[in-house]
């Protein structure tokens, strides 16, 4: 038995440019003498489709479109679509064949954490879902699930199980996991732990593409009832995977570095949101520093480096070697770049303010005012030319407050807001390393890192010691005392704290993030402004 695994990039709403590419992948994999052609989770409508699944009108289209796509369908077509009764939802699986949908499935278990919120639109289904097929003249048990039911450890029902107790032959899920660093092994040891218990085939077929915050990998998954892994899809690509259960033995397949991985994930992450808004062009203010570095490489490989416009600005405080690292870096990538002086603008505004600020001490107010005009001019020329202005501030620096709004916060995405300060570095020099050059040029990543407001300034902070400690109270919801038990100095620790939730109203106000984390801010993070909890030392 030949099973096509259709690893497709899908449009949320787009439903005839997704109609368009199912019909492509289908017609493709009868050509390869595929016995059934498998698409991922709400393939029609695109995943997640959010608040459009409340638009009048969104669902019935979804429906007439899994209609005209059924109607061409001769060989079985397993595809996700969004199902309709009694005024319910569900999110289900389709079974198309000889002109017909001949059967559905709705998904069981819905998750409702991080990133996910299908409770809010979705029933639950309630049968585990078997299809009786007959495939070359013979009879399949045939066991579909969708995407968090192959994830059942936290919850009452067992779907793989409750399958192979009704006989199935083999398990086929259907997928819109998103990625995050390490996804993909998490996948591997939960799929083989399922075979190593029921002991039959289990194929899983994922999303790819990037929505909004989210990215979605693709790595579709085949193991044989021997718990071998048989097939895998592209990362990060479309793909299209023909698993023959019966001839197919053991594959090994190559381990990506996290950082390649990462890399990777941020190009595709920029690549569809330029491609699917619409936009063609990205502009970045570049300081000369390591942040505006990787995220102006990130550019220059997502759409081709003349569709990147770098522009240095500096100011009184700008060193020399930031300027210069500018130039470079925007000569090693062959991006545009321009030199707007910035202290004029600056002496004007100060100048303007000096009847408030009198008798007042110098301090961030003024040196904002820098940071507010960089965010002004990016955001003049993005109006004139209708470039998108790139972010730049990392996970590190936003969890802290260490950015301003409406200045470097300015833009319509936020590239590297899910990397920590580390992370930035250790990408970095995978970047060069890659390239068999300093791409990103040597002093940039050697240089103490700075805002440059104000004279001789630098960041206050050890981010070598700073970073980890963000990362645990963000993504392992780590508490101030766990902290402060495993060594953490408390001064330090309670500061942290403070600052991360004291600056929950300035993320609130930030350009949407790519994720590849666990936990990044944004949708998957949910934490009130107004928050007087200082966190418990006893």
């Amino acid at each position: 038995m030949k099973i096509a695994l259709s690893q497709i990039n899908t449009t949320v709403g787009d439903l005839d440019f997704n109609k368009e590419k199912i019909l492509k992948y289908y017609s493709n994999s009868i050509k390869l003498n595929a016995d059934i052609v498998v698409f991922p989770e709400l393939a029609i409508t695109g995943y997640p489709p959010q608040d459009l699944l409340l638009e009048n009108g969104f669902v019935d289209d979804n429906l007439i479109t899994l209609k005209e796509i059924a109607s061409q369908a001769t060989i079985p077509m397993i595809i996700g679509f969004v199902r309709k009764e009694n005024g319910r939802l569900y999110n289900s699986a389709a079974l198309c064949q000889n002109g017909k949908i001949v059967n559905t499935y709705d998904k069981i278990l819905l998750p409702t954490y991080d990133v996910f919120d299908e409770d809010r639109y979705f029933e639950n289904g309630k049968i585990p879902g078997i299809w009786k097929m007959v495939i070359d003249r013979k009879k399949v048990n045939l066991g579909i699930q969708i995407c968090e039911d192959l994830w059942d450890r936290d919850y009452n029902t067992k779907v793989s199980k409750l399958q192979k107790e009704k006989n199935a032959d083999l398990i086929i899920n259907i997928s819109a996991s998103p990625y995050h660093e390490g996804r993909i092994a998490e996948r591997q040891e939960l799929i083989k732990e399922k075979v190593k218990d029921i002991k039959i085939p289990f194929l899983y077929c994922n999303l790819i593409g990037g929505q909004d915050e989210l990215i979605f990998d693709g790595e579709s998954l085949a193991y044989n009832a021997n718990c071998e892994q048989i097939a895998q899809g592209k990362v990060f690509g479309e793909d299209l995977i023909i698993v023959d259960l019966e001839t197919t033995s053991k594959k090994e397949y190559p381990v990506l570095p996290n950082e390649e991985k990462l890399y990777n994930a941020l190009c595709l992450g920029v690549k569809d949101y330029f491609r699917k808004t619409g936009h063609t062009d990205a502009l970045i203010g570049l300081s000369g520093g390591i942040d505006s570095a990787l995220v102006a490489c990130i550019a220059a490989d997502a759409l081709e480096s003349d569709k990147v416009h770098g522009v240095s600005m500096p100011s009184l405080f700008s060193s020399g070697h930031s300027k210069s690292d500018a130039k470079e870096l925007a000569d090693n990538l062959n991006i545009n770049f321009d030199t707007i002086a910035i202290q004029t603008v600056v002496n004007s505004f100060e100048n303007t303010l000096q009847g408030q600020f009198e008798g007042t001490i110098r301090n961030v107010a003024e040196e904002n005012i820098q940071a507010r005009t960089r965010g002004n001019i990016l955001m003049a020329i993005s109006n004139k030319f209708g470039w998108m202005v790139l972010s730049t501030g990392n996970k590190t620096e936003i969890a802290l407050g260490y950015c301003t709004l409406y200045g470097d916060m300015s833009g319509g995405l936020s590239v590297i807001s899910d990397l920590s300060k580390i992370d930035v570095y250790r990408v970095s020099r995978w970047v060069n390393e890659v390239a068999g050059y300093d791409r990103i040029p040597k002093s940039t990543l050697e240089k103490a890192p700075s805002a440059e407001l104000s004279e001789d300034q630098v960041d206050p902070f050890d981010y070598d010691i700073v970073s980890p400690l963000v990362d645990a109270i963000i993504e392992e919801r780590k508490s101030p005392k766990e902290l402060i038990e495993n060594g953490a100095d408390k001064e330090l620790v309670m500061r942290l704290y403070r600052l991360i939730r004291i600056n929950e109203f300035k993320r609130r106000q930030a350009a949407p993030g790519l994720r590849v984390s666990p936990k990044a801010f944004g949708v998957g993070r949910r934490v009130p402004i107004v928050n007087h909890y200082q966190g418990k030392l006893v």
